[in-house]
């Protein structure tokens, strides 16, 4: 993590450039053994071109889930529904979770709204867009390119080190 001063900091100073994005032609499921092996709760969703047209989190695989009746409940944990936050749910109890709709793919549960900021954006305007959003990620761009993403972890990793 960068040292500038907190108010100095820029949403390239605390976003992961490593960004795990996923395919809108990936099934629930591969995205639900992707969350698992990476232990994320969520990833923005590209189009056939690679370009950001979305995102997915583990809450958009539980309400589709739950919409369609789609979870075999002798397969997940009884915790499993009474976290209440996405970011929540360990691990373990992600890979309990059997989607049985085979042909559900993650275009049909995604949030088709993108937010980013620039990657110069202050970390005051990366915060307000988070909240004022109520985003949990923020993908981070330059020009049309993604090259990150901040986490609501990410934000609170920024403050635990300037204390």
């Amino acid at each position: 993590m960068d040292t500038k001063p907190l108010l100095e900091l820029k949403a390239r100073d605390l976003m992961t450039r490593d960004v795990v994005s996923v395919a809108e032609t990936t099934t629930v499921g591969e995205l639900v053994t992707l969350l698992s092996d990476r232990e994320i709760s969520g990833a923005p969703v590209v189009n056939a071109e690679g370009k950001p047209c979305g995102v997915v989190s583990l809450r958009d695989v539980v309400l589709s889930a739950s919409e369609r009746w789609a979870i075999a409940p002798e397969r997940a944990s009884p915790e499993f529904y009474v976290h209440g936050w996405e970011d929540k749910v360990n691990p373990d109890e992600l890979r309990q979770l059997h989607v049985e709709e085979e042909g559900l793919l993650v275009r049909d549960i995604m949030t088709a709204a993108v937010y980013s900021v620039s990657a110069d954006s202050p970390l005051p305007q990366v915060a307000r867009t988070m909240v004022e959003g109520h985003l949990h990620r923020l993908l981070v761009t330059e020009g049309d390119e993604l090259v990150g993403i901040v986490s609501s972890l990410d934000l609170l990793q920024v403050i635990a080190d300037a204390t």
